[in-house]
């Protein structure tokens, strides 16, 4: 008989692309021919509201069961981050922290209930990502079987008290880069008896390299980005920067936007946003690019720039993110910059340098297949859970 794992997410579904939601999917996934698993999540889409949009109860997605749970309140976006300014900069009680919680969501009372009253019928519980209420409040009542991937970057809500004793409560983690487990391990002194480094792997056909099932109309030259459109992912730095490169080199190069934007995109002929795309046309937009470029500080590991290795292309990453600049020093994948000076030295160094991006392209190529292949992250994952 197989071992019943639960998978708890703050969101999941196939329309859902957000990268620990989408690593509990591809998780899940990957290992439901050996685990008997089910997916506790709430019935919420988009993230920033946390606005009911399927409906509770259960179905199956890829062969994975799925049980939603509705949210009690959508969250008061203006509301939350007046609590952010309180507990990040101001000086607070941990009552303050846990309104921040309560306003950070989301809020579902059914799914914790659920998690409390079925914590017998599970041999494990894993919850992705230490930020959200579904794994602040639904952890605590199955503790002893609780393991953690969390995701976990150097931002600021890691710093808050009500995460310290939180993160000595799981029965073991599952991180995701080497950098991420010192983070956490320097910050709450974890115990990591039963832990590993696992990752994910990555979901790709080299086939889909020569299609274009939406006919996309892709610029002669060009870099790009593909994401979340957010300030929080550094793409109002990496606009800034943009324009300072193109006033100061005078050639056809244009920024490739790929994904939904949550910020207002700068209008300029030089910059192109084609919005949400299918993985192969993603994967197709990324092989003829110049260079992937990865701005964002926060990261716990960046499946987007492995994507570009596996296309062919280099990567160009923000430094100051140190699991973004160690993936890169471990592959010898790509360059890093902090500041535009080194920005715009190190895109001009792979424009001027086909051969030598060919070379860090492959090398990062040769990292993911050795490091992020599915056998070895589903064995870590089964023998961590064992």
């Amino acid at each position: 008989m197989k071992p019943k794992i639960a998978f708890v997410v703050q969101r999941y579904g196939s329309e859902v692309n957000g990268g620990a939601e989408l690593l509990c999917r591809w998780i899940a996934e990957s290992m439901s021919d050996l685990w008997d698993i089910e997916v506790i999540t709430t019935c919420a889409l988009d993230y920033m509201t946390w606005a009911n949009h399927y409906p509770d109860g259960r179905e199956e997605i890829n062969g994975v069961t799925v049980l939603r749970f509705p949210v009690s309140e959508p969250r008061d976006v203006a509301a939350f981050n007046r609590l952010s300014e309180v507990v990040y900069r101001d000086p607070h009680c941990r009552e303050d922290e846990i309104n921040w919680m309560k306003a950070q969501g989301p809020n579902a009372p059914g799914l914790v209930d659920y998690i409390s009253k079925n914590k017998y019928n599970f041999d494990a519980f894993v919850f992705f990502t230490y930020l959200y209420g579904t794994t602040f409040w639904g952890l605590p009542p199955v503790a002893d079987k609780a393991f953690l991937v969390p995701t976990a970057h150097d931002e600021p809500p890691i710093y808050l008290s009500i995460f310290k004793d939180f993160f000595g409560k799981p029965k073991g983690f599952i991180f995701n880069t080497p950098e991420e487990k010192e983070l956490l391990v320097n910050l709450f002194n974890i115990d990591c008896t039963f832990s590993d480094i696992a990752g994910v792997g990555i979901k790709f056909d080299p086939s889909c390299l020569n299609s274009n099932s939406l006919g996309l109309e892709l610029p002669p030259n060009y870099v790009i980005y593909a994401g979340r459109i957010d300030e929080s992912k550094g793409c109002k730095e990496l606009f800034e920067f943009w324009d300072i490169y193109k006033k100061n080199s005078l050639n056809d190069l244009v920024l490739l936007l790929i994904g939904r934007s949550q910020m207002e995109i700068p209008r300029r002929d030089d910059i192109v946003q084609l919005g949400f795309v299918s993985e192969e046309d993603k994967f197709m937009a990324m092989s003829n690019a110049r260079c992937l470029i990865a701005p964002s500080l926060f990261e716990s590991l960046s499946m987007v720039i492995m994507e570009s290795w596996l296309c062919g292309r280099p990567v160009l990453v923000n430094g100051k993110c140190n699991v973004l600049k160690g993936q890169c020093k471990r592959s010898n994948g790509g360059l890093w910059y902090e500041d535009y000076d080194e920005f715009g030295a190190a895109l001009d160094f792979i424009l001027n340098n086909e051969g030598m991006g060919q070379k860090m392209a492959a090398c990062g190529k040769k990292y993911v297949e050795a490091n992020y292949n599915w056998e070895v992250i589903k064995t870590k994952y089964e023998n961590t859970i064992k």
